[in-house]
């Protein structure tokens, strides 16, 4: 039995990984109709700090992963001596603290753009007057798809920028973020297994719209020479934070072709959705395997593809996707459509062309 902290479609997409090589999947989540918990043998229902939840979720799997990254630390910390916990709280707490993950990977020799922490408008001031602008304001803690984000211009206010970010004791302050001059964003899925084996997928390109990612290419067309640098600083990454599990590494390709790191997600990630059908192991089974103690597999594609996302109501068009022949529709179960949420993604391959 393998546990789930959280109920959303990265979960669901790890249970039925997990059914095809005969797991069975306890999700924790926060409402009874969570897209995993859905399909679950089993759901726990409760706050991510009940600790009697907790305890009692433990008791009943064989080891924990999760699906997102804003699950409380403590609540990683509580479960650890009961049960093995993958990936581990430390790894957890780089993670989803935008600070601390610069910091890492900055300590790691690997290049991020120029940012500085920054506690409130003076602060904001002072590395405005260094790294310039145009630059990026964002939350440390608790931000996705563009949320708590402000991009600052010349003419703009930092105490207006500090307010429309949301950040303050509760988001761990922020970060600010020197502009990148980048040709595209890339991503790297990297996985480690307990004895310290690891894989990789080839790098994808990955394309924006609204601050939400839009369309994965894969693969990513950039050199040999980049690819194989993108792969390794992934493979560092997820080695130095001591993982077993899957690490995304999303990364800008600089105009002067050097690469930055930009963030690091260790779960499944939305620029992976097309290794369950360009794969023979996808990334939610590489998931369970590299949890389980299995071999990893390979991480070959059989095939390039494009990924597109479905947002808000481009689902409706599902009839659309579901007669072309050459798209493979996923819908994740979400009861309501909303503006900016992602509902589902299709994905259409093509004969492989590169190595």
């Amino acid at each position: 039995m393998i546990g789930i902290l959280g109920g959303g479609q990265l979960g669901r997409m790890t249970v039925i990984a997990a059914a095809r090589l005969g797991y069975r999947c306890h999700v924790f989540c926060q409402s009874p109709d969570e897209p995993a918990a859905q399909i679950a043998t089993r759901s726990t229902v409760a706050p991510f700090t009940d600790t009697n939840a907790l305890d009692r979720f433990a008791a009943d799997v064989d080891v924990v992963t999760l699906e997102f990254e804003n699950i409380p630390l403590a609540s990683l910390e509580h479960l650890a001596p009961q049960i093995a916990v993958r990936p581990n709280a430390a790894a957890l707490a780089v993670a989803q603290d935008r600070i601390k993950e610069k910091d890492f990977i900055t300590a790691a020799g690997i290049a991020t753009a120029p940012y500085r922490a920054i506690n409130g408008p003076a602060e904001l001031r002072a590395a405005l007057a260094e790294l310039g602008t145009p630059a990026i304001l964002k939350t440390a803690r608790l931000g996705y798809d563009g949320k708590g984000q402000v991009r600052l211009d010349a003419d703009t206010d930092p105490d207006t920028a500090w307010g429309q970010s949301g950040a303050g004791d509760a988001t761990g302050g922020a970060v600010l973020e020197g502009f990148v001059d980048f040709e595209r964003e890339i991503s790297v899925i990297a996985a480690r297994g307990a004895d310290g084996a690891a894989t990789s997928y080839v790098p994808v390109e990955n394309r924006h719209a609204n601050h939400i990612l839009d369309q994965t290419i894969v693969p990513a067309p950039i050199s040999n020479a980049l690819a194989a640098t993108a792969t390794d600083i992934a493979h560092r990454l997820i080695a130095d934070l001591q993982m077993v599990g899957v690490l995304a590494v999303e990364m800008f390709v600089s105009t002067d072709g050097n690469i930055l790191v930009n963030e690091i997600a260790p779960r499944p990630h939305n620029s992976g959705h097309w290794t369950i059908d360009a794969c023979a192991v996808s990334q939610f089974e590489l998931l369970v395997r590299a949890v389980c103690g299995l071999p990893l597999g390979s991480t070959e594609r059989d095939a390039d593809a494009i990924m597109k996302n479905l947002i808000g109501d481009a689902a409706d068009d599902w009839q659309t996707y579901l007669g072309d022949p050459a798209a493979r529709l996923h819908l994740y179960g979400k009861a309501e459509t909303r503006p900016g949420r992602k509902m589902g993604h299709v994905t259409w391959l093509a004969p492989r062309k590169q190595s």
